[in-house]
């Protein structure tokens, strides 16, 4: 079977070094002292999408699938978890985090000058400050069509801790009157994106950047942008975990550098002891597996320090009650409840969460690959023009062509709303431009595989599902 080499670093040189290292049939690392506390490795387990997700409960299964192979993140201690829970693992690929400048501002800046809004680490990616400071350039710049909105807090500021962020987003349209209104009775049909919930997941945050810049930059000049603002109202989170953005940020400039793999937020309340940051543990909740719908099932866990740590409770995360309202002040509950049901077939708007990697298009139910919705066919037909707009993507439900997850952001809006819910897994899964810190001058070719797809999501936002637009309430 071909070797996938996942590229993580900035440069080609380290990239290569680590790449001459690694291969399909390693033995894995016998413990820790096996390797430097800061070494990550990606291990291949031969046949584990066939296995029952109990046998992979609490493992940091990456976003990638290989014929029956799934792949876990993790250091060398998680080969003898690995071991004990009946698998075996390969080493697909040896780790080295990257290193970088100093260490930037932790927390939100007090004033978003310019100097901030060009704040970047590894290579080029903007930090939360940086996202910020554009979100707010861009209203100035373009007053009749953005408007900057402060959604809730992150956990850090919501607890009065140091380094804590606004959540933040931004309205893009030509406005009229009742434009960017948080109400679920819009003028004009609504597309949200969101990103970097996952914070290690640097390419998401980048492509809500470029969005942005693509409808405020082209209006007027580009006619797909100008059609977009004149009849669609654009919503878009670029950051929606921002205080574990910061932690990842940070492991690239000078602080701890296993925080480089951080997943989850920084809420560190749940466990009894200290978790070790690094590519198989680390504090925080996974809000991504934090939302009610099919809460604590597929790909989840309840031991704090595990990557896909589900909470104590459903919707517990500040994050998420921030992300859950906006949701529902965009759009209207079409969908009457159970598994099966569909949402009305006038149901108007959009929702697409970004993730990465592996070139996927996904789409509910997350939580049950055997469960299809009231609206798959649908969703499944937009998945797959999804999927050829970006130039051959898979598409399917995540445990049709990945793996059963669930808590997700796209399972909740649909579950609760009945707006058409997707997940877009950025970037390949071999490769240079592979992994989730791909070197920044991959971003030129991912949006040129996201654009086609955001504005198909745009345009299908006023009827997706095929009817007459629903009466909203």
């Amino acid at each position: 079977m071909q070797v996938k080499f996942v590229h993580w670093l900035v440069t080609a040189a380290t990239a290569a070094a680590i790449a001459a290292g690694t291969g399909y049939g390693i033995a894995a690392p016998a413990d820790r002292s096996a390797v430097t506390d800061d070494r990550a490795y990606v291990y291949r387990i031969p046949g584990a999408a066939q296995l029952p997700q109990s046998r992979l409960a609490g493992f940091d299964l990456i976003e990638d699938r290989d014929g029956d192979d799934l792949f876990v993140l993790g250091d060398a201690a998680t080969a003898l978890q690995l071991k004990a829970a009946g698998l075996h693992p390969s080493v697909e690929q040896k780790l080295t985090p990257a290193g970088g400048q100093a260490p930037k501002r932790s927390g939100q800046a007090p004033a978003l000058t310019e100097a901030v809004a060009e704040e970047t680490y590894n290579g080029g990616y903007r930090t939360v400050n940086a996202q910020y400071a554009h979100l707010d350039q861009v209203a100035a710049d373009h007053a009749s069509l953005a408007t900057v909105v402060d959604i809730g807090d992150s956990w850090r500021k919501s607890t009065g801790r140091p380094g804590g962020y606004d959540l933040k987003a931004i309205c893009l349209t030509v406005k009229q009157s009742g434009s960017c209104r948080l109400t679920p009775n819009s003028t004009k049909p609504r597309f949200l994106l969101q990103a970097q919930v996952h914070a290690r997941e640097l390419t998401t945050g980048e492509m809500a950047y470029r969005w942005i810049d693509y409808l405020t930059d082209g209006y007027g000049s580009d006619a797909t942008a100008t059609k977009i603002l004149d009849t669609r109202e654009i919503w878009v989170v670029p950051i929606g975990n921002p205080d574990g953005v910061d932690m990842v940020q940070q492991g690239f400039t000078g602080g701890p550098s296993g925080q480089q793999w951080h997943r989850k937020n920084a809420n560190h309340t749940h466990s009894t002891t200290t978790c070790a940051e690094g590519p198989s543990t680390g504090s925080g909740i996974d809000l991504n597996r934090n939302n009610s719908s099919h809460w604590g099932g597929a790909s989840t866990s309840s031991q704090p320090c595990d990557p896909v740590y589900k909470g104590r409770s459903a919707d517990s995360e500040t994050e998420n009650k921030a992300l859950q309202a906006l949701y529902r002040k965009l759009f209207p509950d079409t969908r009457a409840t159970g598994d099966s049901a569909a949402a009305a077939a006038g149901t108007q708007g959009m929702f697409v969460t970004l993730h990465s990697y592996a070139n996927m298009v996904l789409f509910p139910w997350g939580f049950d690959g055997d469960t299809g919705s009231g609206n798959d066919a649908a969703l499944r037909a937009m998945g797959k023009e999804m999927a050829r707009l970006a130039g051959g993507w898979q598409y399917g439900q995540p445990g049709e062509i990945l793996y059963d997850a669930s808590g997700g952001h796209d399972d909740w809006a649909y579950d609760q709303l009945g707006v058409p819910s997707f997940t877009w897994e950025i970037g390949p899964s071999s490769g240079a431009c592979a992994g989730f810190h791909p070197a920044y001058s991959c971003q030129n070719t991912f949006w040129n595989q996201v654009r086609p797809m955001l504005t198909y999501a745009a345009g299908k936002a006023s009827s997706p599902y095929g009817g007459a637009s629903a009466t909203r309430t």
